[in-house]
């Protein structure tokens, strides 16, 4: 048994609310954000162990498959995305800055994933639709090299989908940037 994380994302607040429900009475799993995100889509993330995320995130995209947009099962997910996710890493220094967004929520988040498991990176924050009219963006750090490595493969991982929309690679950013992100 290992920990997974899962996600779907909703056109609708009815249906993802639903799916929420579904996703909690069909295996033991936790509810680490269900909400209302831009422009009134619906997303439910959880966690547990892979089986039973397995098993929830199935149950939800039977539920109202029309209004499904995306979904995902990250078994064993880096342990940066967590903290990311809630805004509570903790980044002592930034020798290069990346940045990179996509169209939808659930793609940034395997997205994530993916870079911090490339490369020797620091996830800094993962923004999931709030306030983005439905765009959701990552912020890593580490060194120059490692930063556009890791880029590079959450940009080819959303590119696959179409979901990649754009990326950034600052070397050195200056203080009052670091300071402004962190």
């Amino acid at each position: 048994m290992s920990k997974a994380i899962g996600m779907v994302e909703y056109k609708t607040v009815s249906a993802g609310v639903v799916a929420a429900d579904a996703m909690v009475k069909t295996s033991e799993v936790s509810i680490i954000e269900a909400q209302t995100v831009c422009p009134g889509k619906y997303i439910v993330i959880i966690s547990g162990d892979l089986s039973a995320v397995n098993a929830a995130v199935e149950a939800a995209k039977t539920l109202h498959g029309m209004h499904l947009i995306n979904s995902f099962v990250l078994g064993n997910p880096h342990e940066s995305i967590f903290p990311a996710i809630y805004g509570a890493a903790e980044i002592e220094a930034v020798s290069a800055l990346g940045i990179m967004e996509t169209y939808d929520a659930t793609s940034i988040i395997v997205a994530a994933d993916e870079a911090a498991k490339t490369a020797i990176v620091d996830l800094v924050e993962l923004r999931i639709a709030r306030g983005m009219c439905g765009k959701s963006y990552l912020m890593l750090t580490g060194e120059v090299a490692a930063v556009e490595a890791a880029i590079e493969r959450a940009k080819s991982v959303t590119a696959k989908d179409g979901m990649f929309l754009d990326s950034s690679v600052i070397a050195h950013p200056d203080a009052q940037i670091r300071n402004a992100i962190l």
